[in-house]
């Protein structure tokens, strides 16, 4: 049968005639049916033809459908002109098509274009999570490569072992820099001057960071992909503790309480070197008897409750809502004993969280994103030179997979297998 070679002046007979030469005749009184001209055609998604009114129930016809659908569109508008006008034109809440305009929501324009689907606010959280998989896995945003690189994850377990004893020389040296509280009382600090000292509020909050890390420390023994996990902890946590030796270093601060007690002087290396070993084999704990002064700016207790906080809520799964809850009441909690200790100031706090959790989201950002991390390489390479060559071969979002650690018992093993299977 002769038809027009451009698609979009094809009538409905025309696609008719086009599904039966296809072998889909048995879909030709539903296309007809539903009016669907060489310009309807050309907009289908897969969604159309799962959901009504055209409802096929036949997967396998649904996904041999669509791909044929999907050449047509490609041969029409060509494969960049095609994905581009898909991606780009979305004005005023309108996912404009390259042969007309279809209105919608804008957060149905956001889906389609990533992935040629729709999802309904309607959908309960399972399914959006379902398709949001679905949808990961078909666009290659899962990364393809997920080798552990465990000689990476050495190195960056060896830079934050050293930054750790970096940041702890210099709270020694800043600690006999702190202004003599008898000349230089407490600035004043709304939060401070309206919260009253808590002597044991430092100890909770340092129980909360250690509940984290215990958390934490359980999906690590779990995840299939910890050693990246790990890698990425130690990078991101070296890094900002570097930052924070910077910071203390550059300005000394007055003391935030009058509780505090900073007579002692390491004037010595011999001091100032057993010093900085008690903090660093304490992990700067007060809990384990370190008491230190002048390292205020910024924050590092609240730096790694952010970051435990964070990493607990990125890799695990988003309908665990009950840990999600728990793990961000513990972070501001956290902070809130801090402040009531009168250990920081305010501006320390909000110095902190503010700086751990951009570094979070920008490391994952350029992560999770090929084509960002590229354009962003030259800059990347300066500011953040590790993150070059932690991140080198990861391409794409590495997946929450579970497995049991040990081959025994085979048991908790195949327990694993079948719910990763499963999901």
């Amino acid at each position: 049968m002769d038809r027009d070679t451009d698609v979009n002046k094809w009538s409905c007979d025309d696609v008719q005639a086009w599904l039966t030469e296809n072998g889909f005749h048995l879909y030709d009184n539903k296309f007809g049916q539903h009016r669907i001209d060489g310009v309807a055609l050309l907009t289908l998604q897969e969604s159309d033809l799962r959901n009504p009114p055209m409802s096929i129930d036949i997967l396998g016809d649904i996904k041999r459908l669509y791909n044929c659908i999907h050449k047509l569109q490609i041969e029409t508008y060509g494969e960049k002109s095609y994905h581009s006008c898909k991606g780009s034109d979305i004005v005023d809440g309108s996912f404009n098509q390259c042969t007309g305009s279809v209105h919608s929501s804008p957060g149905r324009n956001v889906k389609r274009m990533v992935s040629n689907e729709s999802l309904s606010d309607d959908d309960d959280d399972d399914e959006i999570e379902a398709e949001v998989q679905r949808i990961v896995n078909k666009s290659g945003r899962y990364s393809r490569s997920l080798d552990p690189e465990i000689f990476k994850t050495f190195l960056s377990f060896i830079y934050v072992f050293f930054v750790f004893l970096i940041t702890s020389f210099v709270m020694t040296i800043v600690h006999d820099r702190v202004p003599d509280p008898q000349k230089y009382p407490p600035l004043p600090d709304i939060f401070l001057d309206n919260i009253p000292y808590m002597p044991w509020a430092f100890e909770v909050c340092e129980l909360v960071g250690l509940i984290l890390f215990t958390i934490w420390s359980c999906i690590l023994v779990f995840h299939k992909h910890r050693f990246i996990l790990m890698r990425r902890m130690f990078s991101m946590l070296g890094t900002v503790f570097l930052l924070r030796c910077v910071t203390m270093l550059i300005t000394s601060l007055s003391v935030p309480g009058v509780h505090l007690q900073c007579d002692q002087k390491f004037g010595s290396w011999y001091a100032k070197l057993t010093r900085t070993y008690e903090i660093w084999s304490g992990f700067g704990m007060s809990i384990q008897g370190v008491k230190s002064c002048g390292d205020y700016m910024f924050s590092g207790h609240t730096s790694c409750i952010t970051l435990l906080n964070f990493f607990i809520t990125e890799y695990t799964p988003r309908r665990m809502y009950t840990m999600h809850t728990f793990t961000w009441v513990a972070n501001l909690f956290g902070i809130f004993f801090i402040l009531a200790a009168h250990e920081h100031y305010s501006i320390d706090i909000f110095i902190a969280f503010y700086i751990t959790s951009r570094l979070f989201l920008y490391y994952h950002t350029l992560a999770n994103n090929r084509s960002l991390m590229a354009r962003d390489k030259h800059r990347r390479r300066v500011w953040f030179p590790l993150f070059s060559y932690f991140e080198s071969k990861c391409d794409g979002i590495v997946p929450n997979v579970y497995e049991w650690p040990l081959p025994y018992p085979v048991s908790f093993v195949r327990y694993f297998e079948k719910k990763n299977k499963r999901h």
